[in-house]
């Protein structure tokens, strides 16, 4: 049966210059700094993102606990969404492993944490309360519906963390759509952070891999930090060569995975039984929720799922489908298809 694949842009296949790329690779010993195609990666994203240096990393869980480990020690305290990725998503590593407090604010419906909240939730000097080192943005913004984040909002957090002297981290695994989406510079969204984690394996459609940029002396802390984790690599140019490809080639055709994603969108808008909010379809993520009686989210995403099409059930009600590289136009059409019929038949 065909499949067509919604569930994530993790999903997809390396592109077949990604696969002669990994099969050509000069490789070296990266522990040792030898090796010339990670160098080249590091090289290329450092800038790409505007930053001093860059560092390899195996997924983008791994990106954002090692750049807060760097950034902070235990019992410190880093200031994140109630939405966050970092927050919800990656099992709680910033409190197991680094013993650093979480203190959430809450996201607005597009991504943003309201600049009072912000200064609101850092701690004054004293004792009885962890100290405040670091502010966590996200962009885009996963569970806001791949929202986007603009520089001037960047920017504005980063004034206030100066005016505090605190860091701020960048999850940025997707920033390269939200570039696209506004049109802007990808150096302009990451200025003002101190560090940017990037994923490779998420629009990009590498099969592996995420990259943290930022100053020389934090990427330095950040290698050993890496170490810790167990994340230091050896012959890593296999991964490092499909990182290259989809800086190269993988960037501009985020365009047609935007375009995909309002024509799903659309589709979705014109089915009854379903309630989508067009507005926050900025990028490639597409969030709706199921509003029939009769029909729970999970039951939809079963039903979707033995016909072919796969999506995500991510909260009561509510279902994610993601677009990316392998999904055409005409894929997107055969799902909106495939879920007025998985409608009319449950609710018939």
């Amino acid at each position: 049966m065909r499949i067509i694949d919604l569930r994530s842009d993790t999903v997809t296949q390396p592109s077949p210059e990604m696969r002669e790329a990994i099969y050509r690779a000069e490789l070296g010993d990266d522990v040792f700094r030898e090796d010339p195609t990670v160098n080249r990666l590091e090289e290329s994203a450092a800038d790409r993102l505007g930053k001093e240096a860059s560092l390899l990393v195996a997924s983008g869980t791994m990106g954002n606990l090692a750049s807060i480990l760097t950034h902070c020690g235990r019992g410190d305290e880093v200031i994140l969404g109630d939405q966050a990725h970092t927050f919800y998503y990656e099992a709680g590593g910033i409190s197991a492993l680094g013993g650093i407090h979480p203190r959430t604010v809450a996201n607005q419906p597009d991504g943003t944490l309201r600049l009072e909240d912000i200064e609101a939730a850092i701690r004054p000097g004293d004792v009885h309360f962890p100290r405040t080192r670091l502010i966590c943005l996200e962009n885009t913004h996963n569970r806001c519906g791949g929202t986007v984040l603009s520089a001037a909002y960047t920017d504005a957090v980063a004034e206030l963390a100066r005016r505090h002297d605190l860091a701020v981290h960048l999850d940025g695994a997707r920033i390269f759509n939200a570039a696209i989406a506004l049109g802007a510079d990808v150096k302009e969204l990451a200025r003002g952070a101190d560090s940017v984690s990037v994923c490779m394996s998420k629009g990009l459609a590498a099969p592996v891999g995420s990259l943290i940029c930022g100053s020389k002396p934090f990427i330095a802390e950040a290698r050993r930090v890496r170490k810790v984790l167990g994340g230091a690599m050896r012959q890593a140019g296999i991964i490092a060569a499909a990182g290259i490809v989809a800086f190269e080639q993988m960037i501009d055709r985020i365009k047609e995975d935007h375009s995909n994603a309002a024509r799903l969108a659309h589709g979705i808008a014109s089915l009854k039984g379903l309630s989508i909010d067009l507005a926050t379809v900025q990028t490639n993520i597409v969030c709706f929720n199921v509003a029939t009686d009769g029909l729970s989210a999970e039951a939809l995403v079963g039903k979707l799922a033995a016909a072919g099409v796969k999506v995500l059930c991510v909260g009561p009600g509510r279902i994610r489908a993601v677009t990316h590289y392998g999904i055409t136009a005409d894929d997107i059409d055969d799902a909106v298809s495939t879920m007025a019929e998985a409608i009319e038949t449950s609710i018939a």
